[in-house]
């Protein structure tokens, strides 16, 4: 495929000469490159930008400024047009504090007008027949330099967005989905990021520790506490350092000397060399510790709260079968959770929940208060 060349951006001056073509465009289509797979603590690593005619790749690792950029991203009078938002919105906020408005996400059209194969690559190559190479996929978008091929990668994950965005929008209003994707665009831009902050007790979370001994929970804790910091000073995920599979083999097997760690799954050499003394020293002190805290189980919700949730789920699943998308099109899954517990019994109730709103309340309310109402 014959691309336009993209402009780099690595330097204030760069980013001074394209602001005021930035700032003059109506709309701007963006994706972000991050490190999750890197880092302790995933941060952006590249962002890319197109308008019509001229792809951008902003280095955010480099000395620029990047305040002009979230007032863009702020301004609902510039439209942003992002491929699967919701991860990228949640970057935005954590580390630049950035609020999105104005929000043309075009997976969410994808799925609103049924398209059952939605991810970008595939709805590239449904359309306009672009196949995308994913070769770069998985890359470390934080380590420098970057080839020319991982950038020319980048460039494709917008340079065809706003093409997209448009083909898609003419679809929605043909199809009379204009509403509902204002409303399900408004609710992307209100995501929150998730928060970071360790959980010593966050351990229970591990597949299998409910049913290890008291002891074994023990020594599990005490590893899942070493294997967060020894992560966060190395700045790597926490499975680089060992995964919860060899977390719960050590707090099984309880090994007592070196030697013991080579028969513990995932532990190589190098792991033992540098975790080892640490890791035998952590199992010892648990010794003498109290057990953790049995986690607090949730509380089943009453039954006849369980009996309107069913309901309303399968008329959820039936809505959304009639018009061919997935049930989350029509409405979340929490949502049936809240209006189920709230049992509003008439469509201004229900339009004051958050997550219904009034659109969903116009379209779908009466089928809403019928179930709910109906006590069979």
């Amino acid at each position: 495929m014959n691309l336009p060349p993209y402009k780099l951006i690595t330097s204030a001056p760069d980013w001074q000469a394209s602001l005021e073509q930035l700032q003059s465009q109506p709309r701007l289509a963006i994706d972000l490159e991050a490190n999750s797979m890197y880092a302790y603590r995933e941060q952006v690593c590249l962002i890319q930008i197109s308008i019509p005619g001229q792809d951008f790749i902003i280095d955010p690792l480099a000395e620029i400024d990047l305040s002009p950029l979230g007032a863009m991203i702020a301004d609902p009078e510039i439209e942003k047009v992002f491929h699967a938002a919701e991860y990228d919105l949640m970057l935005l906020k954590r580390q630049f504090e950035w609020e999105l408005q104005s929000l043309f996400d075009t997976m969410w059209a994808a799925r609103i007008l049924g398209y059952q194969r939605y991810g970008l690559a595939n709805m590239l190559e449904q359309l306009y027949q672009v196949k995308l190479n994913k070769r770069f996929q998985k890359s470390n978008w934080c380590k420098r330099p970057l080839l020319p091929e991982q950038l020319r990668y980048a460039q494709l994950d917008t340079h065809y967005l706003l093409q997209l965005r448009d083909d898609l929008a003419n679809e929605l209003k043909q199809g009379q989905h204009e509403q509902e994707s204002h409303v399900i665009f408004a609710e992307q831009c209100m995501v929150t990021p998730h928060d970071h902050t360790f959980d010593p007790d966050s351990f229970w979370s591990i597949t299998g520790s409910h049913e290890l001994d008291r002891n074994a929970q023990t020594v599990l804790k005490e590893l899942h506490v070493y294997r967060n910091e020894q992560a966060a000073k190395r700045n790597q995920p926490l499975f680089k350092i060992f995964n919860d599979r060899t977390l719960m083999e050590l707090a099984n097997k309880l090994p007592m000397q070196l030697s013991d760690l080579r028969n513990i799954h995932g532990m190589s050499n190098g792991q033992i060399r540098r975790y080892g003394k640490q890791i035998i020293t952590c199992i010892k002190n648990a010794r003498s510790l109290p057990p953790p805290s049995l986690p607090k189980r949730n509380k089943r919700p009453p039954e006849k709260v369980v009996h309107r949730f069913d309901k309303l789920h399968h008329w959820r699943k039936v809505r959304a079968q009639a018009r061919g998308v997935e049930s989350d099109v029509i409405i979340s899954r929490e949502a049936l959770w809240h209006i189920a517990k709230i049992n509003p019994q008439t469509l201004s109730d229900l339009a004051q929940i958050d997550l219904v709103g009034q659109w969903r309340s116009q379209v779908y309310g009466k089928e809403i208060l019928q179930i709910l109402q109906n006590r069979h």
